[in-house]
């Protein structure tokens, strides 16, 4: 069972920004083993997604979709043994083509995701079909998954590059064909914040199926996009670990998840301490880096190296860190980083904790070699460190425990 989250009001909240109200509730579907496998040369084994899926089932995800059972025996197989062995919701994919929803039913998911294309492009070009057999082709196929006694959800596939009337059109048809839920796609990564919000807002006024949000991370909004979606009534949000996916990739699980618990405060029930355990995981079954700088599972998200900053964090990591998202939420840790820009503070704090009792002299020496070493492009690690320190002649405490051996 989750531990109780501490909930942490520091001064950002009774600052400029002092308001948490936005959102209310929320909820995550995961789409790491179905749009996330989508990134350019990535594939995931059966047992890759057992394995993923069994987490972010433990975390508490809402939902995982896992996979495109129609795809092929190994995707169906996959995407069968997830459903029976999870206990989350587990979602199938299909497009509105009876194939693609039989496959999904009898993968034995319990929410079928049917989606077919709605901007005059991809109608046009793509699926070369008109407005009129696209809503004739939703409507049958979500018909088809309320017959069987499962939950659906349709998607408007480019919706946010949709003529906006017959956006509404395939929302009040589909609602009357009784889908649970309508996911409004942001396919190909254009919506901005203020306009997605609009949107959304219109959508949740026109229909009592709860809405659900996809962005894309085309122009680098895809997780603003989605917190749009959730402060205009969405229900729910479909991300990915790590924000892998076609292209630029999807809304980051990770980021999603850390804002609406720390900035909206809204408990979601996922375990976020195991946030940086499968960011590890999917970033060595992807073979997609993490880049150091990435938010929240990033190397460098929870770490210092310039002087101000990093005396700062030794005195209040409230100083120089969110304050209400601490390493130890997101299963990381806080690293004091040696380099060009270290200050005293850091130099001292590193040698303590290795059992060192330095002067102040002594700091300021050693201090002064790690600028240099390090503005030399050289690493400073902590055998480097220790090396400076034995030079220098710093004292070290002694182990009773050595001494009697």
């Amino acid at each position: 069972m989750r531990a109780r989250r501490l909930r942490r009001r520091i001064e950002f909240f009774r600052g400029t920004l002092n308001s948490t109200s936005e959102v209310t509730e929320a909820r995550i579907f995961d789409t790491t083993l179905r749009d996330g496998e989508q990134s350019p040369r990535t594939s995931f084994s059966y047992e890759d997604k057992r394995e993923i899926a069994a987490v972010l089932d433990d975390m508490g995800t809402h939902v995982i979709e896992a996979g495109f059972p129609v795809n092929s025996d190994a995707e169906f197989e996959a995407v069968r043994d997830i459903a029976e062995s999870t206990s989350t919701t587990t979602c199938g994919l299909a497009r509105v083509v009876e194939k693609d929803v039989e496959a999904a039913l009898d993968s034995g998911v319990e929410l079928v995701h049917v989606f077919v294309s709605t901007s005059d492009v991809q109608l046009e070009d793509s699926m070369h079909a008109t407005r009129e057999q696209a809503k004739e082709r939703a409507i049958e196929s979500v018909e088809r998954v309320k017959d069987a006694g499962v939950q659906c959800m349709f998607s408007p596939m480019d919706a946010t590059r949709t003529d906006e009337a017959f956006l509404m059109e395939m929302v009040d048809a589909v609602s009357e064909a009784g889908t649970d839920w309508i996911n409004i796609p942001d396919t190909c990564g254009v919506a901005t914040p203020g306009r997605f919000r609009d949107m959304i807002a219109k959508v949740v006024d026109r229909t009592d199926a709860q809405i659900d949000v996809h962005t894309h991370d085309d122009f680098g909004l895809a997780a603003a996009n989605a917190l749009s979606g959730y402060e205009a009534g969405a229900a729910q949000a479909q991300v990915s670990v790590n924000g892998i996916g076609e292209r630029a990739g999807n809304a980051a699980y990770e980021e999603v998840v850390m804002a609406l618990e720390s900035l909206y405060d809204v408990d979601t029930g996922i375990d976020t301490t195991r946030i940086t355990e499968i960011s590890r995981t999917i970033e060595g079954k992807s073979d997609i880096p993490v880049p150091a700088n990435k938010p929240v599972v990033g190397r460098n998200a929870f770490s210092h190296e310039s002087g101000i900053h990093a005396a700062g964090v030794i005195e209040n990591s409230d100083t120089f860190e969110p304050g209400v998202m601490t390493p130890e939420m997101v299963g990381a840790e806080r690293e004091l980083v040696l380099g060009k820009h270290t200050g005293q503070h850091s130099v001292r704090e590193r040698l303590v904790e290795a059992g060192y009792e330095p002067t102040d002299e002594e700091v300021r020496t050693l201090t002064r070699r790690v600028k240099e070493f390090g503005a030399d492009d050289n690493r400073v690690t902590m055998d480097v460190l220790e090396e400076f320190a034995q030079d220098v002649g710093v004292d070290r405490e002694v182990d009773e425990e050595e001494v009697r051996a």
